[in-house]
């Protein structure tokens, strides 16, 4: 799509610089938030036509406006929509969809919200790129952790949209203290109605997480060993040689440090636009869309004349698939597979040949002293079977350079000297933060909570309005164009020391005055066996956890991570279930290991359930047995006896692929991940246990990468460690809650489970 022309906010003086000056918002001064931009408003009007309107989005505290205009250079002017954000608001990326908008056709990257206690309150908006979705994204976040707060506080009844049962009044949260208290500032997202822009919060407590502070190692350690064979045009190219057998296919990768924002390479790969991808791409130019699925998946076909490449004449072309996703710390995957599509068969006149197997991962890094110019590490990955490579990593003339993978490790140089050559896209995502006046249109926090507001955000945003504001969009354009120079501001991005030392004993977590049991593992069984060794498939075991990486003991200091230490809770059997639909409150089914008689004399099981969509759908069910009760006084029982709103924000989940194909690694990852911030998770406490049911299927992102890894499942041991995320200085160093390694597992050999 054309870009839009953008408004300005506060003054820029004489000389061009942009001038600032501090903002306080609310009652008494105390101040809050405020998040603001252009979005696109997606729905359906009454006649059931779809629209695609640009709409200026305003979200103050907890608190959501829809206009038509910027209110701020329209004082006075009322918002077409108005709601609140509750607690049990969920926001999930649907990833790219083509729209008409203004007669023009384009991608939009598109953002669902809902209830997650009624899905049937829901409504979409969507943003130009997917780092722009992702802002948005962190910033009804914050407008969510507002809305938590309050009902940690106690507020009145009239503010308590949708509580659950689980909600404890009485606690409190002291990181969430600590946001309230300090919210005084006016964040200005985007540069016009095109470009949206993130600024990271620099709050003490709730940014110490995955998502914010990053590091250059995953959180599970990995069996590549990477060494750098040859340097090309400034990039580094680099060969796994844990498995260096001639004859065998080897993993490859080039990787080249580029001086612009991870959003902004990311869009530039993912365009197929022929005339920017000639500048930097001499395979991949010519590439046309065939199909798309669910935002996250699509399949291209392209063409390319070989007399670059080889002394052949004859035209070939190509089909491959592409499946991308962002994860939690803000790092992007792309995998790239061959593929077959009816829609392009064999065409007369073109060879049809097959593209290596890749991957780019593109992740942020800290800005250099003295320079705000972002910087981004991009790396490819090539599977090559060529036997030419050998003699080129050597530095001798082979037909390696005459070849598909080498055309393919060159792209990173391409695409290095291309956004070098075109400084305006280094700009053109990068955040910012604006600190000026409230504007006279903004409304104060007190008179805003002097108004009755009844409806929740979702219910604002899809609600099918009679009203000729929303159906008509003929006065959306009527903004002066100006141009304003932005700063942009780096991610404050930690560096890891990475420290090969044991955690903490956390035996601290169970109740010393209770004397401990004797497990029994040959009590228990589940429907998916315990494997006696590595030899065995279709199985499961329970590994150390030296093969994570969690938050050390000076964490909050310096960043460090540390090896982790024996779990806190022991295996004791897992249920590999086939269910016709998904199965929540488990736990009470009879055939539940929690209703049988060895298991009430337990003093405690965790029952993590893993909801995975498929066809049919399947249920993994891992039963983690303490030998004491939780302390009343500890983070565990913190989190066992908590709030939903508690254990949302500090679940978290590690997972690695042990042994498998490396494409299914990459996708992945070993990143540890807030399950309540990338899926649905309910939770069941009664009796002696806590049952955590992870819906899988209700993040699309999710169902992409399951889908994948469930192609690969016969093949592939995969490693998970459940750990509650540290933040404060006595919970520190983090511990293991549970691990589980499932090794080769079959579909076929799940049991059918009657619901």
């Amino acid at each position: 799509m054309d870009s839009l022309p953008f408004n300005k906010v506060g003054s820029e003086r004489s000389d061009g610089s942009e001038h600032s000056s501090s903002s306080r918002s609310g009652a008494g001064g105390g101040g809050m938030f405020e998040y603001f931009g252009w979005v696109y408003h997606l729905g359906v009007n009454t006649l059931g036509h779809e629209y695609c309107h640009l709409r200026f989005l305003f979200i103050r505290g907890k608190y959501v406006e829809m206009y038509k205009r910027d209110p701020h250079e329209n004082p006075g002017i009322r918002p077409i929509r108005r709601g609140a954000v509750g607690p049990t608001l969920m926001v999930e990326e649907l990833g790219r969809r083509k729209v008409n908008h203004g007669g023009k056709g384009g991608d939009i990257y598109v953002l669902r919200f809902y209830n997650r206690l009624d899905e049937t309150k829901k409504g979409e908006i969507a943003c130009a790129t997917a780092g722009e979705a992702q802002k948005w994204m962190e910033a009804f976040d914050q407008a969510k952790q507002q809305a938590e707060y309050e009902l940690s506080r106690g507020a009145s009844a009239r503010n308590k949209l949708n509580m659950e049962e689980e909600i404890d009044l009485e606690g409190h949260r002291p990181r969430v203290r600590h946001y309230a208290h300090g919210l005084k500032r006016l964040i200005k997202i985007g540069q016009g109605p095109e470009m949206l822009l993130r600024q990271s919060s620099s709050l003490g407590g709730d940014v110490n997480t995955e998502g914010y502070f990053r590091t250059d190692f995953g959180d599970a350690v990995e069996a590549y060993v990477w060494k750098c064979v040859r340097t090309v045009n400034g990039v580094r190219i680099f060969q796994d040689v844990a498995n260096t057998e001639r004859g065998k296919g080897v993993i490859v990768k080039s990787v080249g440090v580029i001086e612009a924002s991870a959003d902004t390479a990311f869009e530039v790969i993912l365009n197929l636009d022929r005339h920017q991808r000639y500048e930097w791409d001499m395979l991949t130019a010519n590439l046309e869309l065939i199909d798309s699925y669910d935002g996250y998946f699509d399949v291209v076909y392209g063409t390319f004349d070989p007399m670059y490449l080889s002394r052949w004449r004859s035209k070939k072309d190509f089909l491959f698939s592409r499946q991308w996703f962002r994860g939690q710390d803000g790092t992007y995957t792309i995998l790239q597979f061959p593929a077959v599509h009816k829609k392009k068969p064999q065409r007369s006149g073109y060879h049809r040949t097959k593209i290596n197997p890749s991957s780019w991962e593109i992740r942020d890094l800290k800005t250099s002293m003295g320079s705000n110019t972002p910087r981004c590490l991009v790396t490819q990955t090539v599977e090559i079977h060529s036997v030419g490579w050998w003699k080129w990593k050597k530095n001798q003339y082979s037909k390696f350079e005459k070849g598909v993978p080498y055309a393919l490790l060159c792209q990173v140089a391409g695409l290095k000297d291309y956004i070098a050559s075109n400084p305006a896209l280094i700009f053109k995502s990068s955040a910012s933060v604006i600190q000026s006046k409230a504007a006279e249109a903004s409304i104060s926090n007190a008179e805003y909570e002097a108004e009755t507001v009844h409806d929740e955000f979702y219910d604002a945003i899809s609600a099918g309005s009679s009203s000729s504001d929303e159906e008509s969009d003929s006065d959306e354009h009527k903004n002066k164009e100006a141009k304003v120079r932005l700063k942009n501001v780096a991610w404050a991005i930690a560096s890891l020391a990475l420290k090969r030392a044991q955690a903490a004993d956390a035996n601290k977590e169970f109740d010393s005055r209770v004397p401990a049991i004797i497990i029994d593992p040959s009590q228990f069984h589940g429907s998916l066996s315990k494997g006696k060794d590595e030899t065995v498939t279709n199985c499961w075991t329970s590994p150390s956890g030296e093969g994570f990486m969690i938050r050390g003991k000076n964490y909050l200091e310096d960043n460090s991570k540390v090896m982790g230490g024996d779990p806190l809770l022991k295996l004791i059997a897992v249920d590999w279930f086939k269910v016709d639909k998904s199965i929540d409150r488990f736990a009470l089914h009879p055939r539940c290991l929690v209703q049988s008689e060895a298991g009430k004399k337990l003093p405690f099981v965790l029952v993590f359930n893993l909801q995975v969509p498929s066809k049919p759908n399947y249920s993994l069910v891992l039963y983690y047995a303490a030998d004491r009760p939780p302390n009343p006084n500890s983070l565990f029982a913190k989190f066992v006896d908590g709030s939903d709103m508690f254990r949302n924000a500090r679940l978290k989940l590690i997972p690695s692929i042990a042994e498998g194909y490396w494409m299914v690694k990459r996708a992945v990852g070993t990143k540890a991940c807030l399950l309540g911030k990338a899926v649905s998770c309910k939770y069941l406490r009664q009796d002696n246990f806590l049952e955590i049911d992870v819906d899988i299927g209700s993040s699309s992102v999710a169902r992409s990468i399951i889908g994948l890894v469930l192609g690969y499942v016969t093949s592939i041991v995969v490693d998970l460690a459940i750990l509650i995320e540290a933040r404060e200085h006595a919970e520190l160093p983090e511990y293991i809650l549970g691990t589980a390694r499932l090794n080769r597992l079959k579909l076929d050999s799940a049991v059918h489970l009657e619901v």
